[in-house]
């Protein structure tokens, strides 16, 4: 068959292609649609589970223990969401995997939408497992179901790497039958999967002896391609080679290695280096092949070109235009078209519940003393700009409650930290839990719209009254656990509210309760009732 799929998408048609077991992810741009278009085949019959984790620790995890018990899993975020990750994922390249565990992760150059532009690669690189990167849509279709066969051939995970604009546009992709769903048997010894410092020293070395291998494998690869013409050389990775394509054409001089398996095919770019005079190295994200190839002390006889000496730019998205500059070669004059386009400011919905909810904290806060404003991952981020200048720092998932900590105990007053209610539940319910116990003077406001706003309005694990019971739980005193509900006609009560505990000497909550105006109407809707002076009574 043949059919019009996104990058994120074709990843998530080979994989269910592929027969996995179930998906596991955490919503995050611009990989949330890998784990939606599962699920959305699961919808269509497909026998796959496939339901958000709380995070992307958790996520992995969850996907690990499909794998162990024998069935094919798997694992979607973003590049940031892997940090999240880290700690199952660096430990899974010495469990292996026993069904085939594939991470699927969408790096942001350029950061769209993340705030930074981490390079995945370097955690494959530092893990030392395969790494797959896709130049195109049909590639992360053909390679994702090929990672889950090395995954099972090797016995380790795989990652499939993506970036924004192979993860977010379409093409036409060639689709293969799907394969028969099979369960591997038990993993027969205790200690391939218990990580006592006897078995991981084992096993680390096991990880070792791997390494020619899939040096072997990457080198024997039909998705990397070396093609020996002129004296002048490109090495390209993924999708760089699309506008490396654009900007020489197919029957160009240069001698090109187009890069798609890792780890870095030695033999390859031996060859290439042999046989050229100059090498342009052309990657979208970080400088990881160059700075392979150049090492501390270059290449003696040879010129190396690429990021490392500002050939190509350190940041940000590679473009045809770029490509062409830094080969000398003509430029097209799309870019500078786009360039005299004005730019529009991201800003909250109108209507938006955070609107209400920042003008009320804004006034509550007066002018005398300005709080130091603590504030998290998610759209109310953009509070950081007028009208309310509400925000100070936004760093990382869940941050806005363990900064506020830490000023809390440096002895700030007064601190005001500001989370969603699915990024509380992701990662600032441990941070609470310290608060809590040391009744700190600070106050979390958790703004709880229904779902995931920023990502597309996946669902969240708690909301309404279950957030409340939560927040109870974890140890906050109920006098100070304050619910409100940010509408125009309760400003006054709001801010009376929020004023009290603000000031108040200890730890409060409020917890700002109105759906996101995206929100689809639900069989049952959680009741949101009128703000009230302690929330866990009545």
């Amino acid at each position: 068959m043949r059919e019009l799929l996104m990058g994120d998408e074709a990843v998530a048609l080979a994989a269910v292609h592929a027969g996995i077991g179930g998906a596991f992810s955490y919503p995050g741009t611009p990989s949330t649609e890998i784990f939606e278009y599962v699920a959305q085949q699961a919808s269509k019959g497909e026998p796959v589970v496939a339901r958000w984790s709380a995070n992307e620790k958790v996520a992995y995890e969850e996907a690990m223990g499909m794998s162990y018990v024998g069935q094919r899993a798997l694992v979607s975020m973003k590049h940031v969401g892997l940090n999240v990750a880290a700690d199952p994922f660096m430990s899974s390249a010495l469990t292996g995997a026993n069904g085939g565990l594939v991470l699927a992760v969408a790096d942001d150059p350029g950061m769209h939408s993340s705030q930074n532009e981490q390079d995945s690669r370097f955690y494959g690189q530092f893990a030392q497992i395969p790494v797959f990167e896709p130049s195109n849509q049909q590639e992360a279709y053909d390679l994702t179901r090929e990672a889950f066969d090395i995954s099972e051939r090797f016995g380790i995970p795989v990652i499939v790497r993506l970036v924004t604009r192979l993860a977010h546009s379409r093409a036409v992709v060639a689709t293969e039958p799907r394969a028969e769903a099979r369960s591997r048997p038990r993993v027969s010894d205790w200690r391939e999967w218990t990580l006592l410092p006897v078995n991981a020293r084992r096993r680390f070395a096991r990880l070792l002896e791997l390494q020619p291998k899939l040096g072997d494998y990457a080198t024997r690869s039909s998705y990397n391609q070396l093609r020996l013409r002129g004296p002048k050389g490109i090495i390209a990775n993924g999708l760089a080679n699309n506008y490396l394509n654009e900007a020489i054409g197919m029957d160009s001089d240069y001698s090109v290695l187009k890069l798609c398996v890792y780890p870095t095919p030695v033999p390859l770019v031996r060859e290439l280096v042999g046989h050229c005079e100059t090498i342009t190295v052309i990657e979208e994200g970080y400088p990881f092949i160059e700075r392979q190839l150049v090492g501390l002390l270059g290449v003696p006889g040879k010129r190396i070109r690429g990021k490392l000496d500002e050939t190509l730019p350190l940041q940000g998205e590679l473009t045809t235009e770029i490509v062409q500059k830094a080969l000398g070669l003509p430029r097209a004059t799309v870019a500078q078209c786009l360039e005299k386009i004005p730019s529009r400011p991201p800003q909250l919905c109108t209507g938006c519940p955070h609107c209400d909810t920042y003008s009320v904290i804004v006034e509550a806060a007066g002018t005398s003393v300005r709080p130091f404003f603590f504030s998290d991952i998610g759209c109310y981020s953009l509070a950081a700009l007028p009208p309310y200048n509400a925000i100070d720092t936004c760093v990382d998932m869940g941050a806005s409650i363990s900064m506020a900590v830490g000023a809390a105990k440096a002895g700030a007053h007064p601190v005001v930290s500001t989370i969603g209610d699915s990024t509380f539940i992701h990662s600032g319910m441990s941070s609470l839990i310290a608060a809590a116990h040391d009744d700190l003077n600070m106050t979390v406001v958790i703004l709880d719209n229904a779902l995931v706003a920023m990502t597309g309005g996946q669902e969240v694990f708690a909301t309404g009254e279950d957030l409340i019971k939560i927040v109870y739980g974890l140890g906050v005193p109920e006098e100070h656990i304050v619910r409100l509900k940010p509408v125009e006609s309760a400003h006054e009560e709001n801010l009376s509210l929020i004023r009290r505990e603000i000031e108040h000497r200890g730890l409060s909550v409020i917890v700002s309760q109105r759906a996101c105006i995206h929100a689809k109407r639900r069989a049952k809707e959680v009741p949101l009732r009128a703000p009230v002076e302690h929330a866990l009574s009545g």
